[in-house]
């Protein structure tokens, strides 16, 4: 399997990651967590009731930087973004706790879901069966796993975990090979299409729109990356896609919610505040 640069550096580095925390917190005393945990709150169930009603399902996503464009947000208090996402009309969050690459970390998804009602999805890279453990553990309700980063027989057991801790699963995809992987071995309503090539960091929407005939009907497409303005929006609900998972163009707002509003909800009568500033 031929992986990208970037992506097989963090994977490498994700690898090193898992065993240290082994070390730390043995599989064992995960599971002994998983018993004090909050229920999950059903991820995958609010963006399929959103799709359906022709609304825009949105996840809105928690990333202070990215390997490609450095930090993106300078005031980064996890718990004021989740709070501003959800007045804004989110329907889900996404949280990134990747520490090296992304700047990320577990406190951050802990610190967004308290502060809000909205499920969670754990935005990192997983490779290994701790981690799914582990991040029910910490009160996420979904998981990423990325295709292009796992081999069938990876992808199956980390799926097979999540569904053992209750987790929901977004499996992401980015191209048609990837794309039949993931129908022939992930089970999930959830079908994520990246439009950035992971190879070169290029973005187009019609990596998603090339893709969307490929899908059964009974999987709901998430576009990810790229949506930057109401028509990239308009594009999407005209195609029939209606699950959005956007990070950057919020990031860079100095309200999120009051972007996300204005970016899916102009119509809407709703009244985000803005932080306080002294």
């Amino acid at each position: 399997m031929s992986l990208p640069t970037v992506l097989e550096k963090i994977i490498a580095r994700k690898a090193e990651e898992v065993m240290a925390r082994r070390a730390i917190v043995s599989l064992a005393e995960l599971e002994q967590q998983l018993r004090t945990v909050d229920a999950p709150r059903g991820f995958a169930q609010a963006l399929i009731t959103q799709a359906e009603a022709r609304k825009p399902a949105v996840i809105a996503e928690i990333k202070k930087a990215s390997p490609s464009k450095g930090v993106i947000r300078e005031h980064f208090v996890p718990a004021e973004i989740a709070e501003s996402y959800a007045a804004g009309g989110a329907t889900c969050l996404s949280v990134l706790t990747d520490i090296d690459f992304f700047q990320g970390n577990d406190r951050y998804l802990q610190e967004a879901r308290s502060a809000c009602k909205l499920p969670v999805i754990r935005k990192d890279f997983m490779i290994d069966p701790y981690q799914i453990v582990e991040s029910r553990a910490l009160g996420a309700d979904c998981v990423l796993l990325i295709v292009a980063a796992l081999e069938d027989g990876q992808m199956a057991e980390l799926a097979a975990t999540a569904k053992d801790c209750n987790l929901d699963v977004l499996v992401e995809v980015h191209d048609g090979d990837e794309l039949e992987r993931a129908l022939k071995v992930v089970e999930s309503p959830l079908l994520g299409i990246n439009n950035r090539n992971l190879h070169t960091f290029e973005l187009s929407l019609d990596t998603t729109l090339d893709l969307l005939t490929r899908v059964p009907r009974d999987r709901l497409v998430v576009t990810e990356s790229g949506i930057l303005n109401r028509a990239d929006v308009e594009l999407m609900m005209i195609s029939e896609v209606y699950a959005f998972l956007v990070g950057e163009a919020f990031m860079r707002a100095e309200n999120p919610g009051l972007e996300l509003q204005r970016l899916f909800f102009a119509e809407r009568s709703i009244q985000v505040a803005a932080p306080d500033v002294d």
